[in-house]
């Protein structure tokens, strides 16, 4: 099975006509299908993907990885781009207003920026389930990414405004996507809000497979304590994992120790990244 996957947004660009923004999406396409994991926070996807040649009509799934507006804020761009009609996969929790909460600062909304009514008339058809959602016979997604690490926590400044009041967000519609290639699985990651390690620990239960040939995407390190970035890389090293290209959320400070650590098997997966397997 041949993979190409390209990423169309995220916070820097690697050709000066690129735009960047904080957020991501990537675009994986297979023999099988071709999905979209996110869809960046306003344009960016879409106008990259112009650059690049890519024709968005060719989308067969669109997956959400959560509901923030990071993630999403691109879709109303990209279903308008595509002009047909496209399952989208995501968590029923994504439709919940999120919002971060920090003291001494103002709350700020930060979920959907959208109606589902609007995206429904544009194309969206929503596919909110819990569970994983096998897309073909190598690409699934995770669904609810179980917590079992010691070091890996949400963090506790979002919240979810409800009719009763504010609850804290536990993030149930973070997940991912996996891919089952030759030389292993190939994680694609949002923001990995429930941790890059529960994920790949999740991936591996979920699939049956335990070489993870490559992890890219966010990894949600950003603000984490070097106890934390100490364990994750720790852990990357005992499940070996063969390439490793972070993104978005992961932090500067994470990602310089993770190249100095992983080195050749680390990179940059930034806007216009392209990665091919044969």
């Amino acid at each position: 099975m041949k993979l190409n996957i390209t990423t169309l947004s995220e916070n820097t660009g690697s050709i000066d006509s690129f735009l960047a923004e904080w957020g991501i999406s990537v675009l994986a396409e297979t023999d099988e299908a071709n999905i979209l994991l996110d869809t960046g926070q306003s344009i960016s996807a879409s106008h990259n993907a112009d650059i690049l040649g890519i024709d968005l009509s060719k989308i067969d799934r669109i997956v959400l990885s959560h509901g923030h507006y990071d993630h999403t804020g691109g879709l109303r761009q990209i279903l308008r781009k595509m002009r047909k009609r496209v399952e989208i996969i995501a968590h029923p929790d994504i439709w919940g207003a999120k919002y971060v909460r920090r003291q001494g600062q103002r709350d700020k909304y930060i979920g959907i920026p959208f109606q589902r009514q609007e995206l429904e008339s544009l194309g969206a058809d929503f596919n909110l389930t819990t569970k994983p959602v096998k897309i073909t016979n190598s690409i699934t997604t995770t669904g609810e990414v179980p917590m079992v690490t010691d070091f890996e926590k949400i963090e506790p400044v979002f919240f979810v405004r409800e009719n009763s009041g504010w609850q804290e967000d536990k993030l149930l519609d973070d997940q991912a996507l996996i891919i089952n290639t030759k030389p292993g699985l190939v994680v694609i990651l949002g923001c990995a809000h429930h941790g890059i390690i529960n994920t790949l620990y999740h991936a591996q239960q979920l699939t049956g497979v335990k070489p993870i040939y490559m992890v890219l995407g966010g990894c949600h390190l950003i603000g984490a304590s070097q106890e934390q970035i100490r364990s994750t890389i720790a852990a990357l090293r005992e499940l070996d994992v063969q390439r490793l290209g972070v993104s978005h959320c992961t932090g500067l400070p994470a990602a310089a120790i993770m190249a100095q650590e992983f080195g050749d098997r680390f990179f940059f997966n930034n806007a216009g990244t392209t990665i091919n397997l044969p």
